[in-house]
């Protein structure tokens, strides 16, 4: 049986294992706040690193958007320029067909013979415009022309019969018959024309048809 012989601490030894406890400790806070400082770092460049990739891919969406845009705008004004310019052949078409078609046929409403027939009269007082316009000494035929009317068409229809006489003061007295000339027409169309006094002049065939049993003077 061995005996164990028990060494009574000194306080050289006790302070010697206070120091080793205390470098082991600071050595620990210096390790930890080593580690500390290290994943901050590589958080912080990992960060910037990220954001730098957002804001470059941010940057290219951007342009693309832009230039996807730019493209789309390009479209539209071309595609509006083509319809407007189709719109306008039509309408300058239809212009030229009935205005041809009264000009060298029935320039009759109502019973009443017009003397005079001209196109594209433009007011100085309203800035409005007149299709076709039929003369004669006591009355004015107005004509609005359109490739294909619609039913917002008619108010400003039954206005030009005020503002002709505003822009033309000659023709104050004289009684004012208006029509809307069109390529097509659909039914309410032709029953509100008629409702509010509005000769109705189309196309049937080769022949320019003539409907002016419910006109009214304004």
């Amino acid at each position: 049986m061995e005996n164990v012989v028990n060494t009574p601490a000194t306080l050289e030894s006790v302070w010697e294992a206070f120091r080793e406890s205390d470098k082991q400790r600071k050595e620990s806070e210096a390790k930890f706040y080593r580690d500390l400082a290290e994943s901050s770092a590589k958080f912080d460049r990992e960060l910037a690193e990220s954001s730098a990739k957002f804001n470059r891919e941010m940057a290219e969406s951007r342009a693309e958007y832009d230039k996807r845009r730019i493209e789309t705008d390009r479209q539209i004004r071309e595609l509006k320029e083509t319809v407007n310019g189709i719109s306008s052949s039509n309408g300058l078409f239809a212009e030229e067909y009935f205005f041809n078609s009264f000009e060298n046929g029935n320039r009759t409403f109502l019973g009443e013979t017009f003397d005079e027939i001209t196109k594209n009269l433009k007011g100085t007082e309203s800035r409005d415009e007149y299709d076709i316009v039929f003369i004669n000494g006591k009355s004015v035929g107005i004509i609005e022309v359109k490739y294909k009317g619609r039913l917002d068409d008619i108010p400003k229809i039954i206005n030009k019969a005020n503002t002709f006489r505003a822009n033309y003061p000659k023709f104050q007295n004289h009684k004012v018959y208006l029509a809307m000339a069109s390529m097509t027409f659909h039914q309410r169309l032709e029953d509100e024309c008629s409702k509010q006094g509005i000769a109705i002049v189309k196309q049937v065939g080769d022949t320019v048809v003539i409907n002016d049993e419910h006109l009214r003077a304004y």
